[in-house]
């Protein structure tokens, strides 16, 4: 299998800053914790093939020459990396699972191959439990036990250990960003990279974090879409929510209807008729999975009709073929926008590379792929080429100094390039870009899927404004 390719350059047109875009936090009451996306430009660099180990020759086994010792985690033969997911969360097993076992089936991969400079990749996994004192429990657990190297593709519901994390120094690589920790603790490296200070005092910029338009700006121009409505439950984080929507919707022009229902008993039939009478365009929501399908089968229900059903990146995944199969009406309107390629879209070989690893070590996650899973490849990815960068000279202050340098990062082309260089609080407009699927049902009984709908996710940009917000 090959997981490499050519070195990329930086986009012709320069770097583009990056800023937090759509950002928010977990839901209270069990709710399913919605992500947001944080478009970037420019390119990465790719990991030469020669950084996966010497080939075994034939009856023999790779040697791993003279490396040494050289910090926590790292023997001669052996780096050992921490996963944390909160995979036994009260929200369900599912919800955080996709980005361990992406990041799993990267390091399999990867030792199938002859590791890092002949050493073995060792994941340790650790169920938090989708609690602050499971997740302080594991962190203590790995890097004071276990001994670890570095944290990869963490997504928990709620990282209580990030200070301790830090205060160590354990780089903690390609973590999806679920609450704040990843623009408040230096050490700390998300998936989509940050430009707040990271300082470990104030999260953003003195407790400020800014959201951008560019997914409402982009169907506003792909669709000529003026109108939208917000779905919300009666609870405050799902309202704060669905508040940030309506703000960046009305600076992008749109006319917006919101509507709140119970979360216990939510009337969506109301909301079905109000979104009928108002005309609505689009459609975004602040609810969990089971509120979208419900509201998807009060629409069908009633012919109501949109141009798009928008969700964010949590919910790009398989699994929309069983969670809306009683609303095929609503599905075939179903988008999704991220910072990161489309799973389905093997013909670009990182993509291909993932898929095949993903079928060859986890068969069974078929009906289950999802942009977080392949979000985890790419946060392994990284850590693997910050690893690499250090030669057999290992240490936890070579890949720090990788993760803040200024080139801007792509796992290969799987991300949008994201950096951790500070920058001065927001201002003016900020180039921004993103990727954009739609759900299509396949003519004949095809099994359809997710079909991207730009050209390229690194030209797919725009100009927008920033909006502050207190998280």
């Amino acid at each position: 299998m090959q997981l490499t390719a050519p070195p990329s350059r930086r986009a012709a047109d320069g770097p583009v800053r990056r800023r937090p875009a759509r950002r928010v936090r977990a839901l209270a009451l069990l709710l399913v914790p919605l992500l947001v996306l944080l478009p970037v430009t420019a390119c990465g660099t790719r990991l030469p093939d020669s950084a996966f180990g010497p080939r075994p020759t034939p009856g023999g086994s790779s040697t791993t020459g003279g490396n040494p010792a050289s910090d926590t985690g790292v023997t001669a033969t052996e780096i050992r990396v921490g996963i944390v997911t909160s995979l036994t969360s009260p929200v369900g097993s599912e919800v955080f699972s996709g980005p361990r076992y992406g990041a799993l089936a990267f390091f399999q991969a990867l030792n199938d191959r002859g590791g890092l400079h002949g050493r073995t990749v060792k994941p340790v996994t650790c169920d938090d439990g989708g609690s602050g004192i499971g997740n302080q429990d594991c962190v203590h657990r790995l890097i004071d036990q276990s001994h670890v190297f570095a944290f990869v593709s963490g997504s928990v519901l709620d990282y209580a250990g990030a200070p301790y994390v830090s205060g160590k120094a354990v780089p903690d690589v390609g973590g999806q960003p679920i609450g704040t920790a990843y623009d408040r603790w230096p050490h700390l490296y998300g998936i989509y990279g940050s430009s707040a200070p990271r300082d470990g005092n104030a999260v953003g910029w003195n407790g400020t974090l800014y959201q951008s338009t560019e997914v409402y700006r982009f169907f506003k121009e792909r669709l000529g879409a003026r109108s939208a409505a917000v779905v919300a439950y009666n609870q405050a984080d799902s309202a704060r929510y669905a508040a940030q929507l309506r703000e960046g919707l009305e600076a992008e022009g749109y006319r917006v209807l919101t509507q709140t229902v119970d979360f216990a008993l939510p009337n969506f039939q109301a909301v079905a008729a109000a979104v009928r009478a108002d005309g609505s365009q689009l459609l975004f929501d602040a609810m969990d999975t089971r509120g979208n399908a419900a509201l998807c089968r009060a629409l069908d229900e009633a012919g109501v009709e949109v141009a798009a059903k928008v969700t964010n990146v949590q919910n790009w995944s398989e699994t929309v073929r069983t969670d809306y199969q009683s609303s095929p009406g609503c599905r075939n309107v179903l988008w999704a926008t991220s910072s990161s390629l489309n799973y389905e879209d093997v013909d670009h070989p990182a993509v291909a590379d993932f898929r095949a690893a993903m079928a060859r070590y986890y068969p069974d996650r078929a009906p289950l792929l999802s942009a977080w899973e392949l979000e985890g490849w790419a946060g392994a990815q990284w850590l693997t080429d910050a690893m690499d960068s250090c030669g057999a000279e290992l240490t936890r202050a070579c890949v720090g100094g990788f993760m803040n340098r200024a080139e801007p990062y792509d796992a290969h082309g799987l991300i949008l390039p994201a950096s951790f260089v500070p920058q001065p609080p927001p201002s003016g407009l900020t180039r921004a870009c993103l990727n954009a699927a739609r759900w299509q049902d396949a003519a004949e009984g095809g099994r359809g899927g997710w079909v991207t709908q730009v050209a390229s996710m690194t030209t797919n940009c725009f100009d927008v404004p920033q909006l502050p917000y207190r998280p």
